[in-house]
């Protein structure tokens, strides 16, 4: 197994059903906004995790991963490279199948946990994009 594997990106995609989202802000200007409504419009089930919101597009959030009280497939974080760390690390423990560091979020030794872990591990790539292109 490897970092953004297209066998990897694609298994994610189809057997992925409940997406926990590290960072989803209410703000509809904010890409994980955007890019949460876009993966809900396309049968996703999207779980907010942010300290500060209450619930964002009609779902619960949750302060963090741990409170999440059912099974997460995929942890999407959106959050600053020096915090994906951590939340990788929850992914980890909590047993999710992947996950998914969005666009400029980088963080090489994490990635690597997840892996040896045996995560599927996607970094600094964006999952609407990869999904678009899988659609054509």
């Amino acid at each position: 197994m490897q970092i953004n594997d297209p066998e990897g990106i694609d298994r994610i995609l189809s057997e992925t059903k409940t997406i926990a989202v590290v960072g989803l802000s209410s703000d509809a200007a904010r890409a994980s906004n955007g890019v949460s409504r876009y993966m809900q419009s396309h049968g996703y089930r999207i779980i907010p995790v942010n300290p500060n919101e209450i619930s964002v597009l009609g779902e619960k959030a949750y302060a963090q991963l741990e409170d999440v009280p059912e099974k997460i497939d995929l942890v999407d974080i959106f959050r600053r490279s020096e915090e994906a760390g951590r939340h990788v690390d929850e992914a980890i423990r909590l047993g999710a199948r992947a996950v998914w560091l969005q666009e400029g979020v980088i963080d090489e030794e994490a990635a690597r946990r997840a892996l040896d872990a045996g995560l599927d591990v996607v970094m600094d790539l964006c999952i609407l994009k990869e999904h678009l292109m899988r659609k054509q």
